[in-house]
């Protein structure tokens, strides 16, 4: 047994190769869905506002809810961030309450990059991640900048984790009792 005044093994520094948040493109059918009720609103506080010789102005006030549904939506995804270092992937989120979430790289089993026409015209991408994490064991970074890169580095850094921790992934099949695979 070492002795207890021993010194740590080295650790390899960990760097930090990407960090981001979603786009806010990734709401646009929200955000389209805030304008036209703060125009119906708008409308019907016009239209009844003239009905009413003026009283009924106070309409106008209900504008006071697609812009709170605006800000709120726009306030979550801009506090949602994604760190992805030399070792790891953090995820933060929360306004008021902060939760932060770590995946070590070595447990990721696979990664899918899909590129909709929409987020591709806008140079964006959704990249998720297959783990062997009990907590997450599914990661989707939705609508992040330069995905094809994101994801070269994450390729790149899972296999240098795995190498640097000596984990290899076995994939086994199910095989049935005649020898067959099923």
């Amino acid at each position: 047994m070492p002795p207890e005044d021993s010194p740590l093994p080295a650790v390899a520094a960990e760097t930090t190769l990407w960090s981001g948040h979603t786009s806010q493109w990734v709401h646009f059918w929200y955000y389209l869905f805030c304008i036209l009720l703060a125009g119906g609103i708008g409308f019907a506080a016009t239209v009844f506002g003239l009905a009413t010789a003026g009283i009924g102005m106070l309409g106008y006030l209900a504008l006071i809810i697609p812009m709170m549904m605006w800000l709120i939506r726009w306030w979550v995804t801009k506090c949602t961030t994604y760190e992805l270092t030399s070792q790891r992937l953090r995820i933060r989120a929360g306004i008021l309450n902060k939760k932060v979430d770590e995946l070590e790289l070595f447990r990721v089993r696979d990664y899918t990059m899909e590129q909709p026409l929409m987020l591709r015209m806008v140079g964006l991408g959704n990249l998720t991640l297959v783990t062997t994490d009990a907590t997450t064991p599914t990661i989707a970074m939705r609508a992040i900048p330069g995905v094809e890169l994101v994801r070269e580095k994450l390729r790149n850094a899972v296999q240098h984790e795995r190498d640097r921790k000596r984990v290899r992934q076995m994939d086994v099949d199910s095989v049935d009792d005649h020898g067959g695979l099923s």
